[in-house]
């Protein structure tokens, strides 16, 4: 599977940074997250497409007002999406912008129509919003597109998860990505459960990743040891910008933070190797080895008075201690000298 020129065969992380209502309502502020994206390492950037009217009403009954200890408590649902949305008379300038500086882009719709308008700018990949994952109309749809569709399953079941995979194969589209993700603004550590990564991955028979709303860095660092190939993390160029999502997104210098640490963990992770490296040889220089440590003559039994296994490694193996034992030398050997085949009869 490839997004735009990123081959999912290699053995990087693809990393998005989510713009969604970090701009603030300014396009000025969405370019220039777009331009920071790239300065920071991110292989994406991504956008959220819908407005206040295709996602809710414009309502101030009890349940279209938000609560529960969120960081948009006392607004109503169609206020937080009305100040939040990315205007639609600016992607077509978004996406120029991006493909010039050599960034991906792409988008999450919240319906059919944002589907339909995000068509003529050919996205390499579509993003199904966790909250949208029991839209199945809308995931078919996407999936018919036969672009890679990117699913975080924050509030799904398994069944839900199991429901959005198999829409995406009846459509034709088995490129899926399936993103654990916690639905919380942000996500408290012990939700995050990053366990469910590889586990995504084994059951769906997908590539799977980690949408991130934990603060910090620490949790996409985890989730790319637990084999998360796509990290998403909200970005937002200064945090002074200010906007619905701001309190939990990384700015340039965590985001910068972020993308050095998950680079540095696929050096480390590396790949299954038992073989003998340069600097593996070098180090077994200091191993223990057989060595000669009293004066023996020819003919003299070697013993554990005068062999030993000692630092460093130019003996022989320590392995044949045991055969050596009673058995004589050929030849006269000093203190210290390296025991060889050669020197036992």
């Amino acid at each position: 599977m490839k997004i735009g020129n990123f081959d999912f065969n290699s053995n990087t992380t693809y990393i998005i940074a989510e713009m969604s209502a970090n701009h603030n309502g300014v396009l000025k502020n969405a370019l220039e997250s777009i331009k920071a994206a790239k300065e920071v390492g991110a292989n994406a950037i991504k956008l959220q497409t819908y407005r206040a009217d295709t996602l809710t009403l414009n309502s101030q009954k009890e349940e279209f007002m938000i609560k529960g200890g969120t960081l948009w408590d006392g607004e109503s649902l169609y206020e937080l999406y009305e100040k939040a949305h990315t205007p639609w008379e600016w992607h077509e300038e978004l996406f120029s912008y991006a493909r010039t500086i050599g960034i991906e882009i792409f988008s999450s719709p919240f319906d059919k129509s944002a589907v339909d308008f995000l068509e003529q700018f050919s996205p390499a990949a579509y993003k199904i919003a966790s909250f949208e994952i029991t839209d199945y109309e809308l995931i078919r749809y996407v999936a018919s597109k036969k672009k890679p569709v990117i699913i975080s399953t924050g509030i799904a079941t398994i069944e839900e998860i199991q429901d959005a995979v198999s829409i995406c194969k009846s459509e034709g589209n088995e490129d899926i990505i399936l993103l654990k993700c916690t639905s919380a603004y942000p996500a408290p550590l012990n939700d995050a459960n990053l366990k469910t990564i590889p586990n995504l991955a084994e059951t769906f028979g997908v590539v799977s990743g980690f949408s991130d709303h934990t603060l910090g860095v620490v949790a996409p660092v985890v989730a790319v040891s637990l084999g998360a190939r796509v990290i998403e993390k909200h970005f937002i160029v200064d945090k002074s910008i200010g906007g619905a999502d701001a309190d939990f997104s990384l700015d340039k210098k965590e985001f910068t933070e972020m993308v050095n640490a998950i680079r540095d963990s696929e050096k480390l992770l590396g790949k299954v190797d038992y073989s003998m490296s340069k600097n593996k040889e070098k180090s077994r220089e200091f191993s223990r080895s057989l060595y000669v440590s009293k004066e023996i003559k020819e003919g003299e039994l070697f013993t554990t008075q005068n062999i030993k296994s000692v630092r460093p490694g130019y003996g022989m193996h320590p392995k044949h201690l045991a055969n050596v034992l009673g058995k004589r030398a050929v030849k006269n050997l000093s203190f210290a000298t390296p025991l060889e085949e050669k020197y036992i009869k």
